[in-house]
């Protein structure tokens, strides 16, 4: 395999347009300079929210105007260091957005400590006599809610001013693993040397049917973490020491109350996910490695086999224009106007496809308010790809039509629906391919990628969320969070859910390195409720077509205008019961049974 190439040599064709947020280094910088000096058009309210209606209108509305520019400068500065961690230049702009949010952060913090002072009564009461103030209800609320919470204005000003020091241990993540690790090259079964990197290995290798390959790329990949898990743990540890002890300060039971307080999300909704997919899916899993161990005849089933495809001498690829007409056709049940952003997003560059030297591992979309969304992969000329392109347009298409239908402030869902409108679009594109193919191999690799996507949301992701459990339960109780701890607690988890089907090495306990997502608070485990979600809905939208559909695209333009309960009822999902977590399990053992029954005629 070549080697990787820098951001310099990648075809601007193939990397996502930024000069749609600013055209230049020089202009974004002059934008966070007027950003800085444009606070006093907000901090001039200070002391005065509790004059009238107007006077509170007034100091919303020039938050928000403030808000917007520093979401698009700020958005600007984390995709250059997407794509590429190693340029210093990229790292600097990074840094300067982070402190200009903590500057702006404490200047501002009195806005809500004001609403929050005023009596009980009095906001609702403004809401009533001033139309504009009906506009920020949501925020309004979420001041008044997190109410008995607040500490007093000058300490959370100084929480405030301390944002970019809380955001160390993220930074600290991010830049050892995109600019320091370095991983030896793996062989495979001929003696051909591949170069292995954070993306290679989760996007290419653990796919890898070169069962040498695969093994050795896991080797190399696990051997290099393993040389970072005291930095990792220490990081790790100092972020959750911090939830812990604003938890206890801010006089919530415990972190996990005061992290799922503003998800609103009840502590028997988010132990559901947890409880009820461990317990109900394990077996159907279990069904799963052990038909992989079978068909490739392996003596162990290790934990880097488990992504093995399961036909593979069938691999079907695709080329980047074909996999944008066949989501476009896949998604056309959405209605025009959705598949309009979509189109957009697919031809204008929204996406950034190359693999380069410290580009970010993984995919995603961020969405800023009063641009475009932008989509970072690394495609792989696959079908598999094609599903992780859908996926982040789902984001994309989410917040193309809540940005557009909702100011800022009321765009953004609750966490524990976020995922739904992704993995609802691999739905609609699986269904779109089975029902178009005649081939009994192709219907086979689909629902491959729908376990494949099951796995992803309700193995990968909930597991992690099950650490994160069982570690603010023993930060909480005073234990110290140490790499030992943590390599043992995941090695727990793995175990506990796969039994002896699979082997759980000592390179499997630091799959707790891998993921970003311990540092966003409970975000893990909405992987699953948000794929609970879109299996329900897929099911109405296969059974009632466009009017399912058009009704699931309501959902999306109302953004987070909605608590995450009332947007899956608004789809007909009711999630405050265990059914459709039950029933979303259920189809994944349904499509188990079908590929057991596939191979069986073999």
């Amino acid at each position: 395999m070549p080697d990787r190439l820098t951001r310099s040599q990648v075809p601007v064709e193939l990397t996502w347009n930024l000069a749609d947020l600013f055209a230049s280094e020089k202009i974004w910088s002059d934008e966070v300079e007027a950003i800085l000096a444009a606070v006093d058009t907000v901090t001039k309210f200070e002391g005065r929210l509790g004059e009238s209606a107007e006077v509170l209108l007034e100091c919303l509305e020039a938050s928000d105007l403030l808000a917007e520019r520093i979401v698009r400068a700020c958005t600007y500065a984390s995709l250059r260091q997407s794509e590429d961690g190693t340029n210093p230049v990229n790292q600097a702009m990074a840094d300067r957005a982070a402190a200009m949010v903590a500057r702006i952060q404490a200047a501002t913090s009195f806005v809500e400590a004001e609403v929050a002072a005023l009596d009980d009564g009095v906001v609702e009461s403004w809401m009533e006599q001033e139309e504009g103030l009906k506009e920020h209800a949501v925020s309004l609320q979420r001041i008044l809610d997190f109410k008995p919470y607040r500490l007093s204005p000058e300490t959370e000003s100084t929480l405030a001013a301390l944002g970019q020091v809380f955001g160390g241990p993220y930074v600290t993540y991010q830049r050892s693993k995109l600019s320091d690790m370095q991983f030896a090259p793996a062989k495979d079964e001929k003696g051909v040397e591949h170069a292995v990197s954070f993306a290679l290995y989760e996007d290419i290798y653990e796919f890898a049917t070169d069962t040498q390959l695969r093994r050795n790329a896991y080797k190399s990949f696990t051997n290099t973490l393993n040389q970072y898990k005291n930095t990792f743990a220490s990081a790790y540890a100092t972020e959750v020491n911090r939830q812990v002890t604003l938890a206890r300060l801010r006089g919530f039971a415990s972190t996990t109350d005061m992290l799922l307080q503003p998800q609103q999300v009840t502590p028997e909704m988010y132990n559901n996910q947890l409880d009820i997919i461990q317990t109900e899916l394990a077996p159907h899993m279990r069904r799963l490695a052990r038909l992989r161990k079978r068909l490739f005849g392996l003596d162990t089933m290790l934990y880097c086999d488990l992504k093995i495809p399961l036909d593979p001498t069938f691999n079907p690829s695709t080329s980047i224009e074909s996999a944008t007409q066949m989501i476009l056709d896949a998604l056309a049940v959405m209605g025009p106007e959705y598949v309009a952003n979509i189109r957009t997003g697919l031809t204008n560059r929204w996406v950034d496809y190359a693999d380069n030297v410290g580009k970010s591992t993984g995919a995603f979309c961020s969405s800023p308010y009063g641009a475009h969304p932008y989509i970072l992969i690394t495609w792989g000329d696959t079908m598999r790809s094609a599903f992780v392109l859908a996926h982040e347009l789902g984001h994309a298409g989410h917040f193309a039509l809540a940005n557009k239908y909702q100011r800022l402030t009321n765009t953004r869902p609750s966490l524990y629906f976020i995922e739904a409108p992704s993995t609802m679009n691999e739905m609609l594109l699986a269904d779109h391919v089975l029902h178009r193919t005649r081939d009994a191999r192709m219907r086979r690799w689909v629902i491959s990628q729908l376990l494949g996507t099951y796995y992803h949301n309700f193995v990968t992701h909930l597991l992690e969320g099950e650490l994160q459990r069982r570690i603010y339960r023993l930060a909480d109780a005073g234990a110290s969070i140490t790499a030992k701890l943590l390599c043992e607690q995941k090695a727990d988890v793995l175990t506990s859910f796969w039994g002896d089907t699979v082997d759980v090495d000592e390179g499997a306990s630091l799959t707790w390195m891998r993921q970003p997502h311990y540092y966003m608070g409970l975000y893990p485990y909405t992987y699953s409720a948000g794929l609970t979600a879109s299996t329900a809905v897929a099911k109405r939208i296969r059974e009632e077509g466009p009017a399912a559909a058009a009704q699931w695209v309501e959902v999306l333009k109302a953004g987070g205008t909605k608590t995450p309960l009332e947007l899956m009822r608004m789809a007909g999902v009711d999630l405050s019961t265990s059914q459709p977590i039950s029933e979303a399990v259920a189809y994944v053992g349904a499509l188990i049974d079908e590929l057991e029954a596939s191979f069986a005629k073999e």
